[in-house]
């Protein structure tokens, strides 16, 4: 009999697809799909008009072309404490859930189980099942998303392989801090386990706190796929640039993936990407870090008006909102809810926290212009809600 593939029948369509396409019937106010709206910095736009006309319209290598991971290298020298050889140590990929899938099918067997934190990013789940690995769920108390160590010991089993860290995260927007991730080292170097590390939202962070990346923490640099990208921090979601750092050994199977999947990720797209790497001051990623702050606060000011009780986020774009008080009996109602309502689209809480949990919330994305924020604040506090 002709069947879809057995690992096909536990996935299905993301609910932040499902609720922008239903965002887009009603047409609404899109704040469920992080798009990032922003403009994307003119020198980024110019580097990749640059190389369509310089003629980078090929294949390039597997990895990635040599400006691309040369200037992602130097960079996490400076930024990440990161020391990567450009040549045998980075690969570019056709974003940074391209590259974690990547990492995912080279690196874990059928049945190998990966700890991650609830609430999760469902893509992460999506690629953990797509190569029949089996998620081990940790949960995280909100609002400030706190777990402790005991709880996590909990979880180690004979067949557990490796540990996902997303920070700063999405949906939470937790930002893991450093005696926190130290921690997590320990835990990791002790029960021998690669750490998946999720670092896409790196640059987007409030109220003083600086990133650390796993990576840098001593003995974690042999056992750490860092993930990484630029489509949130140049806007440029649709470009599919992300990348993946690890040692040697383990970057040459996730090449090798990575050519079997994607072949290489766009090649002007690529240009453009490390023109901006290069090019663009320090002071760019301090704007962009103080221009998310100040939406974060009057979005989640909007909420709180509205009576959707925000946990307010440390880092990254997005917000989950308590929803309880709204009808509906699972979150997918009070989402539609909210879109009949007031033409706001946000994803169902069970997209990252399952069962009746998950229903208490909603998650928006703000990563939107300043005309369409305000309108969505407009919108919620007006609403009667």
């Amino acid at each position: 009999m002709r069947t879809v593939s057995r690992r096909m029948g536990d996935l299905a369509q993301s609910e932040i697809r499902a609720m922008t396409q239903a965002c887009a019937s009603a047409k609404g106010l899109n704040m469920a799909q992080g798009v990032c709206d922003t403009p994307v910095p003119p020198i980024v736009l110019e580097g990749a008009e640059q190389a369509i006309r310089d003629g980078h319209n090929v294949y390039t290598r597997f990895d990635g072309l040599p400006e691309l991971r040369e200037a992602i290298a130097d960079k996490l020298a400076h930024y990440n404490g990161i020391r990567a050889d450009p040549e045998t140590e980075v690969t570019v990929s056709a974003g940074a859930t391209g590259a974690f899938h990547c990492a995912c099918a080279a690196l874990l067997n059928p049945g190998d189980e990966v700890i991650l934190f609830e609430p999760y990013y469902q893509y992460h789940i999506s690629a953990l099942m797509a190569v029949e690995a089996v998620p081990v769920v940790v949960h995280m108390q909100p609002p400030r998303w706190t777990y402790s160590l005991t709880q996590l010991e909990q979880f180690v089993t004979t067949r557990t392989k490796a540990i996902i860290i997303n920070s700063p995260g999405n949906p939470s927007g937790k930002v893991f801090s450093r005696m926190e991730l130290e921690a997590l080292a320990e835990f990791a170097c002790r029960h021998d386990l690669f750490v998946l590390t999720d670092e896409i939202y790196e640059y987007f962070l409030y109220d003083g706190r600086r990133h650390v990346s796993m990576a840098s923490l001593p003995n974690m640099a042999e056992r750490t796929v860092t993930i990484g990208g630029y489509s949130k921090t140049f806007s440029v979601t649709g470009w599919r640039i992300g990348y993946s750092v690890a040692a040697q050994t383990w970057t040459r199977a996730i090449g090798a993936m990575n050519d079997l999947l994607y072949v290489c990720a766009p090649a002007p797209l690529q240009m453009g990407v490390a023109r901006g790497i290069r090019d663009l001051p320090d002071d760019f990623y301090g704007s962009l870090a103080r221009d998310y702050q100040h939406k974060r606060d009057r979005f989640c000011s909007a909420l709180a008006k509205a009576g959707l009780t925000p946990s307010i986020p440390e880092g990254a774009y997005y917000v989950l909102a308590d929803v309880s008080r709204l009808p509906g009996d699972s979150g997918k109602a009070r989402a539609m809810y909210l879109l009949d309502r007031t033409g706001v689209a946000g994803v169902p809480g069970e997209a990252f926290i399952p069962g009746v949990a998950g229903a208490n919330f909603v998650r928006f994305s703000y990563a939107k212009t300043d005309r369409d924020l305000d309108e969505a604040c407009r919108r919620l506090t007006q609403a009667g809600l």
